[in-house]
């Protein structure tokens, strides 16, 4: 795929995420919806309509090149060091979290019980731990990109896995505006295969979607939690059944 090709592509996942029509996208430009389809078929953007896209859509020119250059990049993580660190400091964990996930130094104070000199602490131990660069005026740049996850059985999950998955099942999820589905069956080991293929990539989605929605003003975002999980699993797990012996061959 060219940068043209990604730029288009970004465009794309961009207007999804916003929920915006090829209708509605061409009444904000003052255009035709055709005019619309055929600049997004051809990929014939000139700088000036880019800008005015990037406008409409609350993203900025170098946000949208930055998520171009993303696509189809393979997840990455932290090194240990770093995971440990934020890991020992629930406070310095939480101002990483928000960082990570948009929010400017402005809204964590203006939206948070902490000083600016509290904040300025955080980040500058961010700053040295390399995963942010602190710059003048409070400005936060990311080192760590934003499809970085956290490794699998490193500090931060050993310490805070359980207690987070806790937290998250303990309510009902209708009653806090969520969803939640537990369903089994007897599948074939390619079926379950499959699955898991539509898993990870439902998975890879949500964090395209996340990315997507980083460039929004945090009081236009809310953090939201997604679980996925396929496993073997039998209803003898749960209920106080035990299974039938089997008589020996022979006997």
């Amino acid at each position: 795929m060219n940068d043209a090709a990604r730029i288009v592509a970004a465009l794309k996942k961009l207007l999804r995420s916003r929920g915006f029509t090829y209708a509605q996208l061409a009444a904000r430009l003052g255009l035709s919806e055709a005019s619309v389809k055929r600049l997004f078929s051809r990929g014939t953007f000139t700088l000036a309509r880019l800008e005015a896209l990037c406008a409409v859509l609350d993203v900025d020119f170098l946000e949208l090149a930055r998520l171009a250059r993303g696509a189809g990049e393979a997840p990455r993580e932290m090194t240990r060091a770093q995971e440990a660190a934020l890991a020992a400091d629930p406070q310095l964990l939480a101002a990483f979290y928000l960082v990570f996930n948009g929010w400017t130094y402005a809204e964590i104070v203006d939206r948070y019980a902490v000083t600016a000199a509290q904040c300025t602490a955080w980040m500058v131990r961010l700053d040295k731990l390399g995963v942010l660069d602190f710059l003048p005026g409070n400005r936060i740049r990311m080192r760590v990109p934003r499809h970085t996850q956290l490794i699998a059985d490193g500090p931060i999950r050993r310490k805070y896995g359980a207690q987070a998955v806790a937290s998250f099942l303990a309510p009902r999820f209708a009653d806090v505006g969520g969803y939640f589905a537990f369903e089994f069956s007897d599948l074939s080991r390619a079926s379950r295969e499959l699955l898991q293929r539509k898993l990870e990539r439902l998975v890879a989605e949500f964090h395209e979607l996340a990315e997507l929605d980083a460039g929004l003003r945090a009081s236009a975002r809310e953090t939201v939690g997604f679980a996925a999980g396929l496993r073997p699993w039998s209803m003898e797990q749960a209920l106080p059944l035990a299974p039938r012996r089997r008589a020996r061959s022979g006997t």
